[in-house]
Order: C-alpha cells, then structure tokens, then sequence
C-alpha cells in the first residue's frame, strides 16, 4: 500500500510540474505576442526601421544573412501588435517571424511540415567545441542554451558539447564567465557541426568576475561536494614566497585541511593525504609536493582547470576513499607563438606557447626552477659552497586535429627534488607521468576519448661518510589504459562509460653500499586494478535532476612474491611462495554512486549525493603531512581493501543575481579497513611490516559552511568547517574511539580580493584552525638512569590553535603593443604569529626534575616580491 501511494504521489507531482511549465512557456508565448509597440511614421528599408525600433522598444531582431530586409516599406505613425506590425512588414517576402520572450526570431518559410521547435516529430543535433578566441582553446563547461525550449548543456573537459533538440529556427547562446556571450542563429533542419569562439572580456572596473561557469551552476548543476578553482583564482591568492600554488588555495574551502604549516598536503572530510587522488592530465601524481611539503608540484602557468570532488564523485572516478584532484593542462595557443613568465625571489618560471600548424595542432612548454642553491657559495664555509638545494618542474604537452572527428594530445610532466650537503648526504625525490590521448567522434552525439598513460614516483637518499657509503631506493610505477565514451542521448540524458586497467609496480626499497655495508632489497609488489563504470545523468522535470551510476572494481596482488603468516608475537610461522604473474590474492566490489539536485526555484536548491568508494593502495606514514621516504604498498592476503561510505545533504542559495553565493553541506563518512600502526612499530625498512598493522574503522562527520561574492570590486569568501575525525582499533587505546592526527573541530578561512583600479588589487587571507590532535608523554620514569616518557590514550592532546593573516597587492602595467607586466607584492603572517610546527619535551635546564615543552616555529614574516610577464 505505502509502495503504490508513493508511486502515485511521485506520478501526481510530475504531472503537476510538468502542468506548470506548460501554462508558464505558454503564457510568455502568449504575453510577448500581444506586446504593443509604437511605430514611427517612416519610409526606407525594413531593416532600418527595425533598428529603430529595437532602439526604442528595447526589443532585438535576430536574423541570419540568409533573410535580406532591404526593401522598401512606408508606415505612418501608429500603435499596433508586434504580432501584427510583423506580418504587415513581411507580408509576401518568404520570410517568417517567432516571437520568444527576449526576441523576435526572423527565418526564411518553409514548406507547412516544417516545424519551429514546436512539436515536431523529426530532431536534429547541433555540436562541435566552444574556445576561446585569443587563442583557439577549448573551454570547459562552457555552457550552451536555448531559451525558447529552456533546454541546455555544456562543453565536456575537452570542450566538445552536443543537444539535439527539435527541428526549427533557434536562437543559440554560448556563454563562458569571464567572457562575453555570443548568440548564434541556427537553421536547424538537419544535424550540424557548430565550432563557436567566443571573447574574454577586458578587465571592467565595477566588474570583476573570478570564475568560469555559468551563474547559477552552484543551484542548477547536480554536482554535490565539489567545486572549480580558475587560475585567475589561484593568482590572487596571496602565499608563501609569492609562489602561485593551487593545493595552498583548495585548502582555504570548506571541508578541506591543511595538512600543516607551509604544507600542501591537505585532508578532505577526515581523510588521510593518502586517499586523495591527484590526477594530472589523467595520470597519478604520488607526491605532489616540494621541499618536504612547502610547495606543491603544480606550475600555475601550466594549468588549465582544476576541479576538487569531495567525496568518491561520478563513476568515472575510482581508487581513492576521500577526494579527487582533477587537473588539466593548458594545451597551448592556436594563434601565435607567447611568452610568458616571473621572477620571484627564489624562483623563477618561463612558459613557451604557439601553434604548429595553425589552426590545427599547438604546443606549450612550461618550466619553473628554485635558486637558493644559487647563493650558497657567497658563504665562507666551504660545505655551503658545495650545498644543492633546489627543485624543477616541466609541464609540456602538444595536440593535433587530424580532422573533424580525431585529435590526439600528448602531455607530461617532469619534476625532482635535489638536497645534496657538501658529498656527505643526498636525497632527490619527484614524479614523471605522459599521457597520450585520441579524441574521436563516431557521431554528434558519440564521443569517445582513449587514453595510455604512465606514471612514476621515486625517492633515492646517499650518504658518504668517511668510508661508509650507503643509497636507499624506493618508488611506484603505473602503466594505465583507459577508455571513456560519452553518449549525448538528448539535453535530458546523457549516458557515460568506460573501462581502465592499471598494472602497478611497487619497489618498497633498495639499500645498497659498499663493503662495509650489507646490502638489502625488500621484495617488489606488482598488481593490476582494472574497473569499469556506466552512470546516467538525467534531467525527471524541470526542477529535479539526477547523475546516478556503478562502478565495478577489481584488484589483484600478483606474483611473484613470499607470503607471510605471524604469531600473536609478530614472527613468522609459515611462508608461501608464488610465481610470476600467479594470483595471490583478489578484492573486488560495486561501488554506486548516486547525486541528485532539486531546485526548490530560480535561487535556491537542495542537493542528496551517496557514494561507496574502495582503495586498494596504502601509504605507511607516521607523519601528518607524509614525507618523500613515506612508502606505497598494496592490498595483501593481511591488508584489506579499505571502503568509504559517504552521504551529503546541502542546501545552496544565491543572492543579489547570483553575485553572492551560500550553502551549507552536512555529511557523514563510514570507513572501514581502516589501518594504523602498533605502539613502538618499526615503519623503516621492515620486511615484515604487516605484522605490525593493526586493523580498524573511522568515521567522519560535518558540517561546511560557504559565503562567496563573485563579482565587482570586491570578491572572495567566507568559509568554515566543523568536523570530528576518529578511529577505533581493537589493540589502540583500550580499544576505544580516538580522533585521528589530522581531527580539527574548527577551520576558518576568510579570503578578500579587491580591485581599486585597472592598476591596483589588493588580497587578503586570514585562517584558523583547531590544534591537530598529538600523542604527548603524560608522564615520565627512569630505567636505569634514563628518563622515558610515559604514554597513555592516543592523540589525547593538542597542538595550539593556529590562525594567520597573509596580504598581497599586484601592480599591473598597462598593454603595449601586446606586451604585459605586473609586479606581485606579499606579506606571508602579516602579524607575525609565532604557530607551533612541533613541540618537543627535554629536562628543564633550571630543575633536572622537571621537563619542558619547547615549540619550534617556522615562519614569522615572510615577505616576497614576483614580477610576471608576458609578450
């Protein structure tokens, strides 16, 4: 009975709302019809009396080339129906009008079978790619709309879109924010490809936009716990060095946690920096950070468009419990050759760009290199001299369209790491990843992007001490193929999906040495995960939109390799043995995923999103932050997949024409297989790692906060978190909850940008958080003359509140001849608060008998100064 009552409640509001727009399209039709208009007494050309009456009446004709309205017409002065003043002026001319609520579309006649969008049987599909007209790059989500059918959509990340609506005579907006709209008159009597380039706007004093989706995409769109960052973004932001960094910006929005001081790792709703996917141009970046965490991997002049899901996101995504990171890399000018670049105080970046053949293939090179090193030898000291301390970054990536239907990209990435102390200690970490890509079309509404893609993380430390040398070596290597189809059903449903297979090589360490060392190799992991997903994005009624789907996951640990079984004292009572390429061990699972938005109307919806997630990679950390040396290992026969299960609920409302944008997003995380380590476990080098694994569960919950202005003088927003994080181990803690490292009750962030003139802006950070749970001694005993600290519950105390205030201001030369400049000014801890990074305990140096905490900071004020370029 309650099932059939549902149902027919759930028929009776569809039918309502579907009742509802009918009578409103109606009545707009019907009331822009019977619109009274003046006409002035004339005689001319129908297209000059037109223009003068879209003058005066405020109303807009849009016709192709094809309609030709340069013959003579005389009217005397008088009032009349725009309806019927339109069948006087066209009358025996082949031409007929439509009368939509913003405009009066002419076309030429067709024969009486032809419809106008009006209910005809036959449709047709407009498509092809939306760019930008400076030079020729696609544009992501763009957005495509037909006002008179109020239907739409947008470019995917390759900028392609595709709607087919009903045969007829339509007006077609094109609108990307920062840009100006373009409005395209479409014949559309059989399917057609449109290419259409539209203007970014020149900087507006009164109006400053800093993002690059349509207006009410935060009500409208059915994405639920993510959002975009623009480079435009990025760049006002100001930071430490002056160093444009995207992962430093995506940690000042809700729900997302720096993972320390000058860090850029970050957790996103109580999860580990491990469980975060970070994909460049589709391909895992395993540590996406510089100088132990101070600076991320990612050169902003690189960059494209970032996008940050918080939670396990479409189907399309998979292998991580808490986030995806999805960044693109710009793909180069189509028009003419550019260089670009900046030099800051300890670094510097260079960007070359242009086409290859113009108009269909284009490249970009961009490099970025710090230079302490550089002024090392001005010291006396001789090891100074002989110190390395720098990194380097290399983004390239080129494309090509072979025709209209196939395009190829390849791009990749290069950057290390290098510490190196007068010959005696060495260490250099970093990442490689290429990615090749083939766009094709089978269809205009079949798009299909094929994808093989490597990626590689690796770490080596030396040491050369008197006559004992030592190297250790560590890393992940990935070899991954991917296949995704996108299916552009109609404007209400669109179907995607796909497969991918990763073969994953894991070397957890090498430590080779002279002959005063032994030498010691730690056995390589190797395991394919292979998935497949389908999900359907589906518009029910005007106001309810779904994107539902199922992800389906396989991970094998593969030979050949030792197996190992322990005792309750952690030695080994029995070892299996599998050959190359046997099956050790297999986890599998579905994984659904399911978003849906309702729009309560023009200004406010509420949003539902559920998704599980599996992960099947694991990084053996005892830091916050994690540390190059950090280790990835995969599940075993011992470790278990681990599994999220999210649910979000939120409610978001605009104001002021959606200048002013609001939500608020409460969500609760279940995690299981969760790990940590034994009390006393030795993470370093150990064979027998898992024997000192402990198993358990997490949970997560919160409640986000946001107030964003995006346009005017002023722009930026307000954004708190409060969250609690906890774990629960059967050998931790007496077996009770305990919150997690990375537990922070509250994180404020409050980020103001203002635009004084064409000249000058000025920004301003400042940010709060709760101290990060630690394991503090509560106590201390001697064991033979030694003092040892006494422990109890697990991250039982705090680090103390942290907060900061950064200010910047950007002085911008005006254009000449194409040429720009700009100079970057910034103040890192404005106040000089002095935040504890760590606290250490030692014997008081006044009283032996008593111990003291000692705080170490970091950073006071750190001023920096950047000049940009760009000809």
């Amino acid at each position: 009975m309650t099932q059939s009552f549902l149902s027919l409640t759930a028929r009776h509001i569809i039918a309502t709302g579907v009742l509802l727009l009918i009578l409103k399209l109606g009545c707009a039709q019907a009331d822009a019809g019977k619109l009274k208009i003046e006409i002035p007494e004339f005689t001319g050309s129908a297209k000059e009396l037109l223009n003068k009456i879209e003058k005066k009446e405020n109303i807009v004709f849009a016709y192709t080339s094809a309609i030709s309205l340069n013959y003579k017409v005389s009217f005397k002065k008088q009032e009349m129906l725009l309806s019927d003043f339109l069948d006087n002026l066209l009358d025996g001319k082949k031409i007929d009008f439509k009368i939509t609520k913003t405009k009066v579309l002419l076309f030429p006649k067709r024969p009486s079978a032809y419809q106008n969008g009006d209910g005809s049987n036959s449709t047709h599909t407009i498509s092809g790619y939306v760019k930008n007209s400076a030079n020729g790059e696609e544009l992501i989500g763009a957005t495509i709309y037909i006002q008179d059918l109020n239907i739409g959509t947008s470019t995917n990340v390759y900028g392609f879109y595709s709607l087919t609506v009903p045969e007829g005579y339509y007006s077609v907006q094109y609108s990307y924010i920062g840009f100006k709209a373009s409005e395209i008159i479409v014949d559309l009597n059989q399917s057609k490809k449109l290419n259409v380039e539209i203007i970014e706007n020149t900087l507006e004093i009164d109006e400053v936009v800093v993002k690059a989706r349509r207006k009410d995409h935060n009500i409208k769109s059915v994405e639920v716990g993510s959002f975009k960052i623009t480079p435009k973004e990025i760049a006002a932001v100001p930071i430490l060095f002056g160093e444009q960094d995207l992962m430093k910006t995506i940690q000042l929005m809700p729900g997302i946690k720096s993972a320390g001081e000058g860090s850029s790792g970050f957790n996103v709703r109580g999860g580990g920096t491990d469980q975060n996917l970070v994909i460049l141009d589709e391909a895992t970046v395993y540590n996406a950070s510089h100088l132990l965490g101070f600076f991320s991997v990612f050169n902003s002049d690189a960059i494209k468009d970032v996008k940050m899901i918080k939670g396990g996101g479409p189907a399309e995504y998979g292998g991580r419990l808490s986030s995806v990171l999805d960044i693109k890399m710009n793909e180069g000018n189509m028009r003419k050759h550019e260089v670009s670049g900046g030099l800051g105080l300890i670094s510097s970046r260079l960007t070359l760009q242009g086409p290859i053949v113009k108009e269909k293939g284009s490249f970009i090179i961009s490099g970025r290199r710090t230079y302490i090193d550089l002024f090392f030898p001005l010291f006396s000291d001789e090891s100074a001299s002989n110190t390395k301390l720098y990194f380097y970054d290399l983004n390239m990536k080129a494309n090509y369209i072979i025709n209209e239907k196939n395009r190829i990209y390849m791009s990749g990435y290069f950057g290390r790491d290098v510490f190196n102390f007068d010959d005696v200690f060495g260490f250099d970490w970093g990442n490689a990843t290429g990615t090749i890509r083939w766009n094709h079309l089978f269809s205009d509404k079949l798009f299909l992007n094929s994808s093989l893609i490597i990626s590689n993380y690796d770490y080596d430390l030396n040491m050369n001490v008197d006559e004992f040398k030592m190297s250790i070596y560590s890393g992940i290597n990935d070899m991954n193929i991917k296949e995704d189809f996108s299916y552009y059903i109609n404007p209400k449903n669109t179907l995607k999906f796909g497969a991918n297979a990763i073969y994953h090589t894991f070397r957890p360490g090498e430590i080779s040495g002279n002959e005063n060392f032994n030498s010691f190799v730690l056995e390589k992991d190797y395991a394919y995960e292979i998935a497949g997903y389908i999900s359907h994005e589906l518009k029910l009624i005007n106001n309810l939109q779904l994107d539902y789907g199922l992800r389906y996951s396989l991970f094998m640990v593969m030979g050949p390799g030792d197996v190992y079984s322990y005792d309750a004292d952690n030695n080994v009572t029995d070892t299996i043995s599998y050959k190359s390429n046997e099956i050790i061990k297999t986890y599998g699972g579905l994984e659904p995923r399911f978003a849906a938005t309702y729009s309560l109307n023009n200004k406010s919806s509420v949003k539902l999103a559920y998704s599980r997630s599996r992960q099947n990679l694991h990084l053996l950390s005892n830091s916050t932050a994690g540390t190059p040396m950090d280790a990835w290992i995969p599940s075993s026969s011992i470790v278990k997949s681990g599994i999220a299960d999210q649910i979000s609920i939120g409610y978001f409302r605009n104001f002021n024409d959606n200048q002013i944008e609001t939500s608020v997003e409460i969500y609760y995380k279940d995690l299981k297989n969760q790990i940590d380590f034994e009390n006393g476990a030795n993470l370093f080098f150990n064979p027998h790692i898992e024997s000192q694994i402990v198993f358990g569960k997490g949970r997560s919950y919160g409640a986000e906060f946001l107030i964003k202005k995006t346009s005017g003088k002023l722009t930026g927003w307000i954004g708190y978190t409060y969250s609690k994080t906890e774990k629960k181990f059967d050998e931790v803690n007496n077996g009770s909850w305990y919150p997690t490292k990375y537990d922070r009750l509250h994180d404020v962030s409050i980020v103001g940008m203002y635009q004084f003139n064409k000249k000058w802006n000025m920004s301003a950070t400042w940010v709060y958080y709760t101290g990060n749970a630690v394991t503090f001694p509560s106590g201390k005993y001697e064991i033979e003359g030694n003092t040892v600290g006494y422990y109890t519950e697990r991250n039982g105390y705090r680090m103390p509140d942290y907060h900061r205030l950064d200010i910047g201001a950007t002085y911008t030369k005006q254009k000449k001849k194409g040429r720009e400049a700009s100079w970057n000014f910034s103040l890192y801890n404005a106040y000089g608060r002095k935040n504890a990074y760590s606290i250490r305990f030692q014997e008081s140096e006044a009283d032996p008998t008593k111990t003291e905490a000692v705080r170490m900071t970091l950073f006071t004020w750190v001023p920096s100064i950047t000049y940009n370029f760009k000809f």
